[in-house]
């Protein structure tokens, strides 16, 4: 037998989007009112007959959510799917559910699959959670032995038991998702497909879905296919990922990679000289020319893992000889409030500068800024005069995103910087707060 479960072949889909046209009419007889919802109905009439998608809008345009679009999925593979907004994910999911038709190409999937693509799917609000699982249950294609026989354990993965007989149109977005995971997390398909709806349970639900995939993979020999904006989950899960851009298959490779390669296509920085930024304070005695972000691969980015190694190029011109020069650079958070001060003089590096350019580094071996965006302000000080010579203010933004487990909660509400500590369970004490009576 195969060990293919799962074969792609040149998938496209195209849709036909309609817009009101943008040429607005100075005047408009009725005559070319009529003339113009004749001309509609003429072509939804056309389009129905010949089962084409009726389209509204004076103008149609064709959009191809994918393109040629090939891969194979090995027996047991956990493989992500990573890509931003409108890059073919969904619909290359619902392709693979039967949900929709490609237009091209064809998929074969070997086994049976189950699809968790959006929260609440299959659920009956009226009905009670305990009904809901049953329900749910039969259109993923269980068997009422089957379902009965696991619902202990559907509901304690879920830890829905207290609102079990609760209808669940009373049911939080969260608890929706919990309910749906566990109904398809114990389905025991050859394929288990899932779109990004961990998002909407809290931090430690989300690895408690983690665990369970991660076990349906390792131990029972499944393959599951995973869509996530959660590069920490991508990394920490999958055996193997892809990067759909723009309805293309951009890239396969390992997950750390395509996470990788993810981050430098969605990263806007741009490379642009400094030289003639406006809000900086300058001596005239040196220029700040660039400052340029790189990661543990040497690629430029503007997005940063949280907890991964980054590193900072500084390029300076200087007009003249400067004795014990200090580089630095300032991060501030987007209110403009400093938040890190990053300074050579910290290890003791102290440059003489001649005329000429000069370019320093400064790594990091992990970024501990709270998941957000801030602006970077890069400087050069003159030890000997104690006068910033350039300072460039906001010229680069650096984005930390968030990463999977102890570090998915922290919130720029209570916090800006992650020290990293140790918690432990100490034997609890009597203390005596009274005086004993003698």
């Amino acid at each position: 037998m195969s060990d293919i479960v799962i074969e792609v072949e040149n998938l496209s889909k195209r849709y036909l989007v309609g817009h009101q046209s943008s040429q607005r009419e100075r005047y408009t007889a009725l005559r070319d009112v009529f003339g113009r919802e004749v001309r509609k109905f003429a072509r939804n009439a056309a389009d129905f007959v010949h089962g084409r998608q009726i389209v509204q809008g004076d103008e149609i345009e064709e959009f191809w959510a994918l393109r040629n679009v090939s891969f194979k999925v090995k027996r047991g593979e956990v493989l992500g799917i990573v890509g931003r907004n409108g890059a073919g994910k969904s619909t290359l999911l619902k392709i693979l559910s039967r949900i929709t038709e490609p237009d091209e190409g064809r998929a074969i999937l070997h086994g049976r699959a189950s699809s968790l693509l959006e929260v609440g799917t299959g659920f009956h609000p009226e009905l009670t959670g305990r009904e809901n699982i049953y329900l749910n249950g039969a259109i993923l294609g269980m068997k009422r032995g089957e379902i009965k026989r696991k619902l202990d354990e559907i509901v304690a993965f879920s830890e829905m038991e207290r609102f079990l007989d609760t209808p669940v149109k009373r049911y939080s977005s969260g608890m929706y998702v919990r309910l749906a995971f566990a109904v398809a997390a114990h389905l025991e398909p050859d394929i288990l497909i899932v779109d990004e709806v961990l998002a909407v349970g809290d931090a430690a639900f989300q690895e408690k879905c983690i665990g369970k995939l991660d076990s349906v993979a390792q131990y029972d020999g499944r393959t599951v296919l995973f869509v996530s904006h959660n590069l920490g989950a991508i990394q920490q899960l999958c055996s193997r990922a892809i990067l759909l851009y723009d309805g293309r298959l951009a890239a396969d490779n390992a997950p750390n990679s395509i996470v990788q390669e993810y981050l430098t296509r969605v990263s806007t920085v741009e490379k642009v000289s400094l030289s003639d930024w406006k809000d900086r304070v300058t001596s005239g005695d040196a220029t700040i020319t660039d400052l340029v972000v790189y990661d543990k691969h040497d690629a430029n980015v503007e997005l940063v893992p949280f907890g991964q190694e980054i590193h900072f190029v500084l390029c300076i011109e200087f007009q003249r000889r400067v004795n014990k020069a200090i580089f630095g650079i300032l991060v501030h958070s987007v209110s403009g409030d400093p938040i890190l001060d990053l300074r050579s003089s910290h290890n003791g590096l102290r440059l003489d500068c001649d005329e000429g350019c000069v370019s320093v580094e400064v790594a990091i071996d992990e970024i501990l800024l709270y998941p957000g965006e801030y602006t970077l302000s890069p400087y050069v000080y003159e030890d000997v005069t104690k006068v910033d010579i350039d300072w460039v203010r906001h010229c680069r933004k650096l984005r930390v995103v968030p990463t999977l487990g102890l570090h998915g909660d922290l919130n720029l509400d209570y916090g800006k910087y992650f020290v990293p500590s140790s918690w432990t369970l100490l034997e609890s004490q009597r203390v005596s707060l009274v005086p004993e009576a003698e």
